[in-house]
């Protein structure tokens, strides 16, 4: 038994074109809603973003959606987001980010687009900054994220990436050992009795 209770998932708010895209979403989102880890997204109803909201929905799990006031008529409905358990809409990107942040105990990253990439970059950097030590996963769905790990080293080998141990993600190709690869990445939960003696202190 690990800390991991909610997870927040970065992904595309379109399908892409391979169906193992969806598939793969699916997937995660029923092993999620299976083991009763909270869903924390960026509230899209629709593509990637849709479909693993969806899995988790159906498999009994809970959803946090978060997102900017200006995206709700564009990756999803208003009617549409009351399937969600928590809707929680915020002013602009930064408090968006910041609060799946403050929500999530790891972070995984399946297929998407520019915002996906800017998302796993800002909270590999924090990770480097040392503002967190939580794990940070990547679905490399048929190879999808090969291109973005061989710049990872490109940059690690220019110089630029001093700190590697911390930066680097943990790297899946099978979505079926995603929820494995962090639980076994978490710290251990706090011992009984630890979290109410930190408090004191």
């Amino acid at each position: 038994m690990t800390s991991i209770r909610s997870l927040c998932v970065y992904c595309g708010s379109s399908p892409g074109r391979d169906p193992s895209f969806i598939q793969a979403a699916e997937t995660l989102g029923t092993a999620m809603g299976r083991a009763g880890i909270r869903l924390v997204y960026g509230g899209g109803t629709r593509g990637i973003m849709g479909a693993v909201s969806d899995a988790v929905i159906s498999a009994g799990g809970q959803v946090t959606g978060i997102i900017p006031r200006f995206l709700i008529d564009m990756e999803a409905t208003e009617s549409e987001l009351k399937r969600l358990d928590e809707l929680v809409v915020t002013d602009d990107m930064h408090q968006r980010k910041h609060m799946m942040f403050e929500r999530s105990d790891a972070f995984v990253a399946l297929p998407g687009g520019i915002g996906t990439l800017e998302e796993l970059v800002e909270i590999m950097t924090w990770s480097q900054l040392g503002r967190h030590r939580k794990p940070i996963a990547i679905a490399n769905i048929g190879g999808f994220w090969d291109p973005f790990s061989s710049l990872l080293d490109h940059m690690r080998d220019a110089g630029f990436i001093h700190t590697a141990h911390q930066v680097r993600p943990i790297v899946v190709d099978r979505i079926e050992e995603i929820l494995p690869a962090i639980e076994a990445a978490a710290p251990p939960p706090p011992r009984e009795g630890v979290a109410e003696l930190i408090e004191r202190l």
